[in-house]
């Protein structure tokens, strides 16, 4: 039993080592292009206060937002942008807004759709770090990512605190892993 449990520590640590080398190389392929969408029938540029702080957090990292739109939360607008997005530069596509039950709530329904590879995970912990903020509330949700035509698609909430919780506690550490991940 003793052996069994230092071959699983073993292999925890290579595995982390294994990660660990992949975001050091990740680091060194250089700034990340990133578009961000912001899906509301209410939100301009002025008021936006998610696109603000994503622009200002990825600018510290010394990455690049290249692309940057506001649609409607019709399902058509959604797909319409995601399409578009793959033929710029952009390796990341941020989405917040539209991931409710309400019955105007269809970016999820839109992307979900399209993903090639889900990365359930990152719903997973959204709403397990949203538990802590918001209880209950967080069962709410349906913010997800996965990968469409090799980049990388997350979609949050659109509130501001929820924008901020996945951005902070799961995207911007595996930031540039994440756009590295899609293209080796």
């Amino acid at each position: 039993m003793v052996c069994v449990k230092i071959v699983m520590n073993e292999a925890r640590m290579i595995d982390s080592d294994s990660s660990q080398q992949h975001k050091v190389q990740a680091d060194q392929t250089g700034p990340v292009a990133l578009a961000i969408v912001t899906v509301s029938d209410t939100r301009a540029p002025e008021t936006d206060v998610n696109a603000h702080f994503l622009k200002g957090q990825i600018a510290v990292m010394g990455h690049q937002v290249t692309d940057y739109r506001i649609v409607p939360d019709e399902p058509e607008a959604v797909t319409a942008v995601l399409h578009e997005l793959t033929h710029t530069e952009a390796r990341i596509i941020l989405f917040n807004g539209g991931t409710g039950i309400a019955p105007r709530d269809t970016t999820f329904d839109a992307l979900d759709s399209l993903l090639e590879k889900r990365l359930p995970g990152f719903g997973e912990l959204f709403r397990m770090l949203s538990w802590n903020e918001i209880g209950a509330a967080a069962m709410l949700s349906r913010a997800t990512a996965g990968v469409f035509r090799n980049r990388v698609i997350i979609s949050t909430p659109g509130s501001p605190n929820a924008v901020r919780l996945a951005w902070e506690k799961l995207i911007a550490p595996e930031f540039a892993h994440l756009a590295w991940e899609v293209v080796r």
